[in-house]
């Protein structure tokens, strides 16, 4: 596998441009991620409150024993963005199954005057 890979969650739409969401991930806390650990991040549909987000696209970044800031480029088909919707970029850190690290705010984006960038600070998560 790639040490950084794509995968984009996108709906067919005939061809139309494609548009992208980029930023970097970090976190505060003084720990080296393992080798093993992943970074996922995703473009997310966080207009409803009563419904689970819906991923417009995502990045999986495999680590290989390198360190935060790791940038992302999220790419996504315009047409599926409402502008009277919201959209955020969320991103955690996991080895294996556990998770370490998670987004705890959220990070608006493309509507509502929001910019298509994104520096998400991660929390670690209390085990």
């Amino acid at each position: 596998m790639a040490a950084c890979s794509t995968a984009s969650v996108e709906p067919q739409t005939g061809g139309s441009a494609s548009a992208q969401v980029t930023g970097t991930v970090t976190y505060r806390e003084r720990i080296a991620l393992p080798p093993t650990a992943v970074v996922k991040i995703e473009l997310v549909d966080v207009s409803r409150a009563d419904a689970p987000a819906v991923v417009l696209g995502e990045q999986l970044i495999e680590t290989a024993g390198k360190q935060v800031p790791f940038s992302f480029a999220i790419t996504y088909d315009p047409a599926a963005i409402d502008e009277r919707m919201s959209y955020a970029v969320q991103a955690r850190i996991e080895v294996g199954d556990r998770l370490l690290l998670i987004s705890d705010q959220r990070y608006a984006v493309i509507t509502r005057d929001a910019p298509r960038h994104a520096d998400l600070v991660l929390k670690a998560v209390n085990r």
